[in-house]
């Protein structure tokens, strides 16, 4: 595109931010792409091994922290966020009542890749009518790139302890978004300088000991990578750590205090559907592979499967109350079911017999 003046161009970046939250972005912000420090954490991570079963994460090279490489040309990223918390639901009844399915509340919606993606593309054309054609991408955690390392570099928070961003004014339930552009915008200071400060209760709270210590995540032991990324059996030590999270965990952001700031979302889109905040892992476990496809048409837990799916709940029922309509939902479910389904629904039983047992 044609070289704009200094002038335009902050005026330009002022009228991105402005545009951002008219089309419902909490908060803007605009970065460079050197991302050394976080390439090098990246590398660090992969050697340890802590990524499991995400290969894609290593098989990108330097793409995923050189932005210029992975869309040559970019000058600058428009990073965005957006709240999803849904204001109504009893998160920590949930968590108390063993016999309920606790989803994380991300998930309790539309995917919000969707969601995202059109409103970056939204932004993009306002863009062009504002100065003409010029060249981006849109993304939204659908590509190699360290999205919360830009937020940080574009002054949207700092990523703390949980490895999460978090903002100051809005916690850390939000989602995030990016356009890489060859605009030369000028960028933010990454004003949020971390808060955290001795603070470890999300280290503190993690269920499965997931953190190896500040910063660093051991995926291979988190209830998210758990139930929506490993493709094979729950390791059996971890099974009974997690309770009746049955796809995600919140645990670490349910406890945060700067979570305390953290405003209900004014999406619908992000509002839960199908009761999946209120209902019970009996119900959960019973529904045919035609329902739960239906049910889940447009949402994240699409991305586990029919089968994991099973395999989560059958975990859940594993840790629920023994009773009649426990054990006869995991019964209900052994003939016919897969290898790795029938593995977890036979360890849940066994829980319920040894709790018998020791009774």
């Amino acid at each position: 595109m044609k070289q704009l003046p200094e002038t335009k161009l902050n005026s330009l970046a002022a009228d991105i931010k402005h545009w951002g939250r008219e089309l419902g972005f909490q908060e803007v912000g605009i970065s460079g792409i050197d991302l050394g420090p976080h390439e090098q954490y990246l590398n660090d991570w992969l050697a340890t091994g802590y990524h499991g079963e995400l290969d894609y994460m290593a098989v990108h090279g330097t793409k995923r922290s050189r932005p210029a490489e992975l869309v040559p040309g970019t000058l600058t990223v428009i990073s965005a966020r957006m709240d999803y918390l849904p204001g109504d639901t009893e998160t920590i009844r949930i968590l108390d009542d063993p016999s309920q399915a606790y989803i994380s509340r991300y998930a309790l919606g539309r995917d919000y890749h969707k969601v995202i993606r059109k409103r970056l593309a939204k932004l993009a054309t306002k863009i062009t009518e504002a100065v003409g054609e010029f060249g981006y991408r849109a993304f939204v955690d659908s590509a190699p790139i360290l999205e919360k390392a830009i937020a940080e570099q574009a002054g949207i928070g700092w990523i703390g302890k949980n490895t999460l961003v978090l903002n100051r004014k809005a916690g850390s339930w939000f989602f995030l978004g990016e356009l890489f552009t060859d605009l030369p915008l000028p960028t933010d200071s990454p004003t949020e300088k971390n808060h955290c400060g001795r603070c470890t209760a999300c280290l503190d709270i993690c269920p499965t000991d997931a953190f190896a210590g500040p910063y660093q995540l051991d995926a291979r032991r988190c209830i998210s990578y758990l139930t929506i990324e490993l493709k094979g059996s729950i390791p059996v030590e971890l099974r009974s750590k997690m309770g009746n999270r049955v796809f995600g965990c919140d645990d670490c952001q349910l406890v945060c205090p700067w979570n305390r700031f953290a405003k209900p979302t004014q999406e619908t889109d992000f509002l839960p559907r199908h009761k999946l905040d209120s209902s019970s892992l009996v119900e959960l476990f019973l529904w045919t592979e035609e329902e739960f496809l239906n049910r889940t048409a447009g949402s994240p837990i699409r991305r586990s499967g029919y089968q994991g799916w099973l395999r989560n709940l059958a975990v859940g029922l594993g840790n629920a109350p023994t009773s009649t309509a426990v054990i006869d939902a995991l019964k209900s479910r052994l003939a016919g079911a897969s290898e790795l389904v029938r593995e977890h629904i036979e360890w849940a039983l066994e829980q319920h017999l040894s709790s018998k047992t020791q009774c």
